[in-house]
């Protein structure tokens, strides 16, 4: 395997030198270069090469041939799962690397890191063993006793734009179900995580798929808005934020393109009234600020009953409290920084707004004592936030989290609606069923009960301005088939 990262930057992580196209390994055409800091030391950690138009074309033209003349999408499921199971090996043997590039470049916890890491291969080997029984083509009986046959045959070229807080997963999600209908790609990460593409292009081509099936070219946003107009791309799958999502709705609707979106989020955690918070605690440790609360469906708002506020907010913030900031490569380490000044920047900013807008600060709030290096800021918990205010509606992005009171079911429900998101929530209750009913209440893709659920092999995508389309399970597949109808006369 040809190996396109050679320098090392001063994280002593391989700064990488070439675009994949075309199965090879190839020069960029472009002269421009971007850097990648750490969240950590705040120093330049890499410096690689940005795609420009003329590198896009060439990936574009790759998938374009790949896709019309080649042989990927014309192999036997079988055949395609045969390929998606040696990406799963080759994925679980650079593991350490995925673990290494994921906490150097965003941040994150190296603990959860290693947790989650995984689910790169799982996600391949769940879509090679759907493939082999999904139901490509199904014979339907017409009225007049013919039959129709109606197949599911693969989307076409697709662009996948992937974000920066979870690079290889959500990347993952879209190559891996894209791969298996037996579409073609082109790669534009995000710039300021671009080694688990590399990472992913390596396993690839280590696994011997057809030239121009998988085709890496990192850019920004000129060079992504580029790729997303070119006519030869059938479909634009895209994780990221809500304004950059419809951006990408626009720009494909002029000319009728397939888009998936799976964008922000503002999800709420409802304690019912007969809630057991003892139990309901780790959950909402765990997932009220993941990743320092950059994660799309962080459980941002935790709505209570009234009569029980103050006894929930005397457990919550104390465990809030001793969440143990540090550097993110520490196994005892909960929370790391930001991953960009321009992320803290805008975090500080809605906790200015909370303040202003009348909610009282539990704790945090600022940057933490003693650290003057690092994104830091401290895990924060606003009480007393009504829907009115600025930290109710947006999403920060950061761990920022309101507790807001209800004063019945009815005014729960209408609470964790009152949002243009629609992602994800959860429900806690002693009672299951009655956590279920609530749960189909709520305007949102993905609800948990008595817990916080993500699973890879269930559909995970959002209502309103959370998204279109799912990411995930057999829907995650769907994303990428297009139905005909083949009548037999």
């Amino acid at each position: 395997m040809n190996n396109p990262t050679a320098s090392r930057g001063a994280g002593g992580l391989k700064s990488p030198e070439k675009f994949f196209i075309n199965g090879q390994w190839v020069d960029p055409l472009s002269k421009s270069m971007i850097e990648v800091v750490s969240p950590m030391t705040e120093e330049v950690i890499l410096r690689y090469p940005e795609a420009g138009t003329a590198d896009m074309d060439r990936a574009v033209n790759a998938a374009r041939h790949a896709f019309d003349e080649g042989p990927w999408p014309r192999l036997s499921p079988s055949e395609r799962a045969r390929y998606l199971r040696k990406i799963a090996r080759n994925i679980e043997d650079r593991l350490d690397d995925i673990v290494e590039a994921w906490v150097a470049q965003v941040g994150v916890p190296v603990m959860l890191a290693k947790k989650l890491a995984p689910q790169n291969a799982q996600l391949f080997d769940y879509y090679a063993d759907v493939i082999e029984s999904y139901p490509f083509v199904d014979a339907r009986k017409r009225a007049d006793g013919g039959t129709t046959r109606v197949v599911q045959e693969p989307v076409g070229v697709c662009a996948a734009i992937s974000p920066w807080n979870a690079p290889m997963v959500l990347l993952t999600y879209k190559i891996a179900a894209g791969l298996a209908a037996g579409c073609t790609f082109v790669a534009k990460p995000s710039p300021e995580t671009p080694l688990e593409a590399y990472i992913m292009a390596e396993c690839i081509e280590k696994a011997g798929l057809p030239a121009g099936v998988f085709n890496l070219v990192p850019a920004g946003r000129e060079s992504g808005d580029y790729l997303i107009r070119r006519p030869q791309v059938d479909k634009v799958a895209f994780t990221g934020s809500t304004a950059a999502g419809k951006h990408i709705a626009g720009v494909c609707a002029e000319r009728l393109a397939r888009v998936s979106l799976e964008l922000g989020g503002k999800s709420a955690a409802v304690l019912l009234p007969d809630a057991d918070f003892s139990k309901a605690m780790m959950p909402l440790m765990m997932y009220s600020m993941p990743i320092s609360g950059q994660v799309c469906f962080s459980l941002t708002r935790i709505l209570v009953p009234e009569a029980r506020k103050q006894e929930f907010l005397d457990m919550f913030v104390p465990a809030v409290q001793s969440i143990k900031l540090g550097d993110p490569a520490d196994p005892s380490t909960q929370m790391g920084p930001l991953t960009m000044d321009r992320q803290r920047e805008r975090v500080e900013g809605y906790i200015r707004a909370g303040l202003d807008g009348g909610a009282r600060l539990m704790c945090g709030g600022g940057r933490p004592a003693g650290r003057d290096k690092g994104y830091f800021i401290e895990p924060t918990v606003f009480a007393d936030v009504t829907p009115g205010m600025k930290i109710f509606q947006e999403e920060i992005f950061g761990p920022v989290v309101s507790v807001i009171g209800y004063r019945d079911e009815e005014d729960a429900a209408r609470k964790a609606n009152d949002s243009v998101y629609g992602l994800a929530g959860a429900v806690f209750s002693q009672d299951p069923e009655r956590a279920y009913s609530f749960a189909r209440r709520v305007q949102a893709g993905n609800m948990s009960v008595n817990s916080m659920i993500v699973d890879i092999t269930m559909p995970f995508g959002g209502f309103k301005q959370s998204g279109m389309g799912r990411e995930g399970g057999l829907e995650g597949l769907g994303n990428y088939l297009e139905t005909k109808s083949i009548h037999m006369g």
